[in-house]
């Protein structure tokens, strides 16, 4: 049995990084990681979505958007998003 690694596997299915198919891939991998991390924070501190909302300002259809990994997000209201759970927060942008 022949092993591959995953980042090899990835530049195979996917495209070598620096493609446009590998950018909106990791770019979409971070917005999931990113919703999954605000969902897990979300029920540690055990507030339903809608409580959350209300504590962030925004409706419970967003949070749940959030969440599931619904595009066309404002970044002000990922911000405040992770300004509520405590989260520092860090932007960076390559050109």
């Amino acid at each position: 049995m022949k092993l591959t690694s995953i980042d090899k596997l990835t530049d195979e299915i996917i495209g070598q990084s620096g493609t446009q198919e590998r950018e909106e891939f990791e770019y979409e991998l971070k917005l999931e990681i990113l919703g999954h991390l605000i969902k897990s924070v979300r029920k540690q501190k055990n507030l339903t979505q809608e409580q959350f909302g209300q504590l962030v300002g925004i409706q419970k259809a967003q949070i749940s958007k959030l969440e599931n990994n619904t595009k066309n997000f404002r970044i002000g209201t990922i911000i405040k998003v992770l300004d509520a759970l405590g989260a520092r927060v860090k932007i960076s942008a390559k050109l």
